[in-house]
């Protein structure tokens, strides 16, 4: 009865964690959009981005979800990779990893940790930055700041290339991360197949398409 309920309550963190991933995912598909069309018009990103700045929904009750279900899924992650590991006998002298899983799906953690890592950044960067701007300073709403602002961000090579990286370990972790999500809440039909398929586009046009954004900007200001 006692390993029947573990059991359930590790299906069910699983199954927690999946669909935390797969709301993040939405939200990134979201975030490429609008950051993507910076690239082609400083109205239209300005317009979006305070659209999304200023509407009470979004700020009030999206955006404390979206922070809620970051924390959860990497503090879920680390959780179910500790227990995994715990729940190895032994340590594998003769496991050879790289014969039975990709290089992706065998440092999730990793990946993962970096995502966070720049997560955080990227909040510093933006987040903390937009409610200072509204909350602290006192400035009246500007509807024009935020290209420039994006713009300045990919000045430095440095933070330019940190971007960078961070997206590449993005895919990553994607490319593993989104079809075992929905393996993990069961979905197994005729679809699958297509669905894998779907996944692998994503996890490398979506961060890869990140990555062309900060270059196009840090480029286009030397």
């Amino acid at each position: 009865m006692a390993k029947s309920s573990i059991l359930k309550s590790s299906i069910a963190k699983k199954v927690a964690m999946a669909l935390s991933g797969l709301f993040l995912i939405m939200f990134l598909a979201l975030h490429f959009f609008i950051n993507m069309t910076s690239v082609f018009s400083a109205d239209a990103f300005n317009a979006m981005s305070h659209f999304m700045g200023y509407n009470p929904l979004i700020q009030f009750v999206m955006q404390p979800v979206l922070v809620a279900g970051v924390i959860f899924h990497f503090v879920m992650g680390i959780v179910l990779e500790l227990k995994n590991r715990k729940a190895r006998p032994i340590a594998y002298v003769n496991y050879n990893g790289a014969a039975n899983a990709s290089w992706a799906s065998r440092n999730m953690i990793i990946s993962g940790l970096v995502v966070l890592a720049f997560i955080g950044l990227h909040f510093y960067d933006f987040w903390v930055q937009e409610i200072t701007y509204k909350y602290v300073s006192g400035t009246s709403p500007d509807a024009t700041r935020y290209f420039p602002e994006l713009v300045a961000k990919f000045e430095s090579p440095v933070r330019t290339g940190l971007y960078c990286l961070a997206f590449l370990l993005l895919s990553l972790h994607l490319w593993h991360g989104f079809n075992s999500s929905f393996q993990s809440i069961g979905f197994n039909n005729k679809y699958s197949k297509a669905l894998h398929k779907l996944g692998y586009t994503f996890a490398i046009v979506v961060p890869f398409g990140f990555i062309f954004i900060a270059l196009f900007h840090h480029f286009n200001q030397i």
